[in-house]
């Protein structure tokens, strides 16, 4: 029997000065203390935009301007089919709160947090490329 897809947006958030978001899972939550790109399920009747501006609201206490949509990858997970529909993110207000119990950090290339979640290296990996930097999923923990 196939496993239905679970439909996700996920936001990767860049300041001015080129770094980028990382947050860490809920307690409780499958992966619990990975660091990953911020977002969540989208529900239905929602747009991958609506879906993100609900989710960095409830998960983070910001309000996001637009959102560009930029790249959809699937990760295979022991609990979930994920599809992650990925956003840039440039401009959000309001000040960050970890509703969720979570940590976030602003990280340069590479990013040095650990572990990181095994769906985010193919998007790490696009980033690098778009950047024109090395990439190595060895060294990031992958």
């Amino acid at each position: 029997m196939t496993r239905p897809w679970t439909e996700v947006a996920a936001g990767i958030l860049l300041r001015a000065d080129g770094r980028m978001l990382l947050s860490s899972r809920p307690p409780g939550k499958p992966y619990e203390g990975y660091w990953e790109f911020p977002g969540g399920k989208i529900e239905a009747g929602e747009s991958v935009e609506q879906a993100l501006r609900r989710e960095l609201q409830e998960e983070l206490g910001i309000t996001i301007a637009a959102a560009q949509r930029w790249k959809v990858t699937e990760h295979d997970y022991p609990h979930a089919l994920v599809r992650l529909h990925w956003c840039k993110v440039f401009e959000w207000r309001g000040e960050f709160e970890m509703r969720e119990g979570q940590s976030m950090a602003w990280q340069t290339w590479p990013p040095t947090v650990r572990p990181l979640l095994p769906g985010a290296f193919p998007v790490l990996k696009m980033l690098a490329q778009e950047w024109g930097l090395p990439f190595d999923a060895a060294a990031l923990g992958g």
